[in-house]
């Protein structure tokens, strides 16, 4: 009785006796095994909705008890200030302010090839002097 691996999906181990793996002989069958059903995630007790890890009654109590019975449009809500989130009312919140003390304030005007290679040039000279 030694183990060896299924002929048909070469997975799974069966005993030198057996044809295929179980796994294999149901899908041969055409017959599947039903999905366990997934448990609410706040209660443990329901099944979840489809698509949701919650059940219908927990669902419900963290939209706000509505009963108007529309479970797809009800979904959680999160506060944002219990994640650390805060909300922008525009743009310019994000985006930080450029100070007109920087590094690049003096580069008002065009800047040719010559020029720079002229700078370059005027640097080297200075280094080589020093």
């Amino acid at each position: 009785m030694n183990l060896v691996k299924c002929p048909r999906c070469d997975l799974n181990y069966i005993l030198d006796t057996e044809k295929y793996c179980k796994i294999c002989l149901r899908e041969m069958k055409g017959s599947h095994v039903e999905d366990e059903m997934e448990l609410c995630s706040v209660c443990n007790e329901a099944p979840a909705l489809p698509g949701h890890d919650v059940c219908l009654s927990c669902l419900k109590e963290m939209s706000g008890n509505n009963t108007d019975g529309d479970v797809e449009d009800n979904s959680p809500v999160v506060d944002e200030s219990t994640i650390g989130l805060n909300s922008v009312s525009n743009m310019e919140e994000i985006i930080p302010q450029i100070d007109d003390d920087d590094d690049f304030a003096d580069l008002d005007g065009d800047l040719s090839l010559e020029s720079v290679i002229e700078e370059e040039n005027e640097d080297e000279e200075d280094e080589d002097d020093e």
